[in-house]
């Protein structure tokens, strides 16, 4: 019996008549985009230097998710593992209404049906935020909630368990609380490593000294940062994580999506997110600008640069992925590096922009 192989990359065999049979269909191996050579820090972990957000899954009001883009979905994280990608950050408030928890939902089933996983859960890296609820009193219900995301997701432990935000501009004795569960989900083995989110640089020197005199290192801290919002803040943020060894995760790295070019005045999203951009967009202008020409001159797109400025900034940023095509023009922000020259141009024309991100209601000082 004798083998062809044709163009169309089917197998077929030839039987002893000369007449074709069996035809199988041939699947040459994959290969990734771009090989993951390079991975940080965060903790005792490492991971990619850029993850992708599951904000969107879930959520209806903001992203307009239906769950027939759950196979776009499941598609998108299976390409981003194929290609190195091993950091993904959820929430147990993700997902709207009736589809609360959806995101970690979602990333169970795909966990579990990966075959870029096989089963193995340690190839993944999930960050979980555990939502600083006013019914949450107690630490014994912050590892409670840690349970919860644990049996959606379909895993044994998680990489990053996080507070999503802090309590303490309206709640500071539920703030401590909170901590302490964030202790005992660790002490228990429930999660690997503990971060925080929309911590201010204040806040975040009093948990990293707590969590150090209970022996726990604080491994990461999300905060908003991109060339949108490097403010003050941001700065002082960064300068904090740099000094105290916190890796600082940058979330809306694109600004919801403000920093792609897709959007202008005359053409917004659909939603709520429409109030924002017709707001700050026409203020963007030097921004947008300066993100073209790099792009244009680097043969790379609007959204690859923006997030590779957060990469060289020596953040992990964490853009949002919704389909196929974002993971892979996502990934063309690895790989390169913006020169020093570049990323000053960028950071002259964002702060020549007049209008810059509005701020998380939850972060602290």
């Amino acid at each position: 019996m004798a083998f062809t192989l044709s163009t169309t990359k089917t197998l077929t065999s030839i039987n002893c008549s000369g007449n074709p049979s069996n035809i199988t269909t041939f699947k040459p191996p994959k290969l990734p985009l771009f090989w993951p050579w390079q991975k940080v820090k965060m903790g005792p972990l490492s991971v990619s230097p850029m993850g992708f957000g599951t904000w969107a899954w879930g959520n209806q009001l903001l992203w307009g998710y239906q769950t027939s883009m759950d196979d776009q979905l499941q598609q998108a994280f299976e390409l981003a593992l194929q290609n190195g990608i091993n950091l993904f950050d959820t929430a147990d408030s993700y997902g709207t209404g009736r589809l609360n928890g959806q995101s970690e939902r979602l990333l169970g089933k795909f966990i579990k049906e990966s075959p870029a996983l096989n089963g193995k859960q340690n190839g993944v890296v999930i960050a979980t935020k555990f939502a600083a609820y006013p019914w949450r009193l107690t630490s014994g219900q912050f590892v409670n909630a840690c349970r919860a995301s644990l049996y959606r997701l379909q895993i044994d432990q998680l990489g990053i368990g996080q507070l999503h935000w802090s309590t303490a501009n309206y709640a500071p004795l539920q703030e401590l609380v909170l901590w302490d569960g964030l202790v005992a989900m660790y002490e228990k083995g429930l999660v690997r490593a503990v971060g925080v989110s929309n911590y201010g640089p204040k806040q975040l020197v009093k948990i990293h000294d707590y969590l150090k005199t209970r022996g726990i290192p604080l491994c990461s801290a999300q905060v908003q940062f991109s060339l949108l919002s490097m403010g003050k803040e941001q700065q002082e943020i960064k300068s904090v994580c740099d000094e105290l060894g916190i890796r600082l995760i940058s979330y809306s790295p694109l600004g919801l999506g403000m920093l792609t070019g897709k959007y202008s005045s005359s053409k917004l999203p659909t939603g709520p997110r429409s109030l924002l951009f017709r707001q700050i967009l026409p203020g963007l202008e030097p921004l947008l600008l300066a993100l073209s020409e790099i792009a244009k001159k680097r043969g790379k797109t609007m959204p690859q640069v923006a997030i590779n400025w957060c990469i060289c900034k020596g953040t992990v940023p964490i853009p949002g992925i919704k389909s196929v095509r974002h993971v892979e023009d996502n990934l063309g922000a690895m790989g390169w590096r913006l020169t020093n020259d570049e990323q000053l141009q960028l950071e002259y024309a964002a702060e020549e922009s007049p209008r810059s991100m509005i701020q998380n209601i939850f972060q602290t000082r």
